[in-house]
This record gives C-alpha cells, structure tokens and sequence, in this order.
C-alpha cells in the first residue's frame, strides 16, 4: 500500500491526500514534520536529504516533491483524466502547477508567516504590505485565467492543476488579510467545493 509521510495539515502534504481521493488511491499515512517527528533524523533524511515533508513509498520507489509526487499518482493510477498523457493536453495543466509552485507560492510566503505563522522574523508593516500586494496581483492573474475558462484553471474540466491552485485558493481566503473582490476566484472556489476531496483535504479550514 502507499505510504505517505507527512502532517495531514501541511498544504503540501494535502496535495498528495486530495490526489489519492480523487483517482481512490489507497494509502498510509505517517505523522511527520513540526510537532511530530522530526525530518532531520538519519531514518528521514535517507529518503529525503532535505528533510521536508511529503514523502512517499510505493513499492521500490521513494519519492518526494509534492507536484512530481502527484504527478506519479496519476500517470501510475490510472489518471488520465486529470493528466492526460497527450503532450498538447498536458501542457497547460503542467503551466499551472508549475506557476503555483515557483511565481504563486512565493508571493504569498511573507504575508502567510507574518499573518498565519505570527513569525516574529516576519513583522515588518512595509514588507507585510509589499508581500500583500504581491500576492494579491498573482491572484489576478489567476482571476484573469478563470474568467477565460469559465470552470477550472487548465480548461473546462477539473484537472490535475486545480489541487495546488484549489489550495493556493483556499490559502488566500483563509488567510486574516483585505481581500481584493476577484468574482471568478470566488466562484471557482464554490466549484470546487462541490468535490468532496476538496471539502476533506481542501476546504476545511486549514490554511
């Protein structure tokens, strides 16, 4: 059975949880991270050197990075309805959990210490207000993107790319700070909340 190692409130983690549900993947998983144990022993660090969380077994295959992970799940389950093995129907779908991970994910990190973390390093007003607007244009962007699809991020159907943006989504709302009214994030968050996955590993309070 697959093995995941990781907190179930780490949003990297959940990407893995929303992934298994969504393609009936079942799995074991491991508390391991910040309040559990910890990612610097030599028994983690064997299986991943940069002691994060997630981490997963397969049978002989160990593997971390929360979107290559996902991506295994579905290329090795039988996923190709939310990851198509056609290069045209794959590229976009790759853009987008690409742009999560590098351009979304970095605009939000400042804001989400100071805000959620109360992380003393990160109290400065005028870099919180920096990282604030940051975040707030990435999510016109995605705005932008949803308006022209009318559904989800990559096209019309729900796609392997809506479980980072859906987290990265519900990160924003659940986040203490002024959100700017962005009418196709607000109702793609409404779509996605009529998946059940997305209600247990998505929506559910945890930022």
């Amino acid at each position: 059975m697959l093995r995941i190692l990781g907190k179930a409130s780490s949003i990297n983690v959940r990407k893995v949880l929303w992934t298994c549900a969504e393609l009936d993947i079942p799995f074991e998983r491991e508390d391991w991270g910040s309040g559990f144990r910890s990612t610097h022993t030599p028994e983690f660090l064997a299986l991943n050197p940069n002691a994060m969380i997630p981490v997963i077994q397969d049978g002989d295959i160990t593997l971390w990075e929360s979107n290559s992970i996902i991506r295994y799940l579905a290329n090795r389950y039988n996923g190709d309805r939310l990851y198509p093995a056609e290069a045209k129907a794959k590229a976009p779908i790759d853009q987008w959990i690409d742009w999560q991970a590098s351009d979304l994910n970095r605009s939000w990190s400042y804001a989400f210490m100071s805000l959620v973390r109360q992380s003393p390093q990160h109290q400065d007003r005028h870099a919180l207000a920096a990282a604030c607007s940051e975040w707030t244009r990435h999510m016109e962007i995605l705005d932008k993107q949803l308006a022209s699809t009318e559904a989800y991020v990559g096209g019309k159907e729900f796609s392997l790319a809506d479980i980072p943006i859906g987290l990265s989504v519900n990160r924003w709302f659940e986040t203490p700070l002024a959100h700017k009214d962005l009418p196709a994030v607000h109702a793609y968050y409404e779509r996605l909340s009529l998946r059940p996955a997305f209600l247990q590993y998505g929506r559910n309070g945890t930022p």
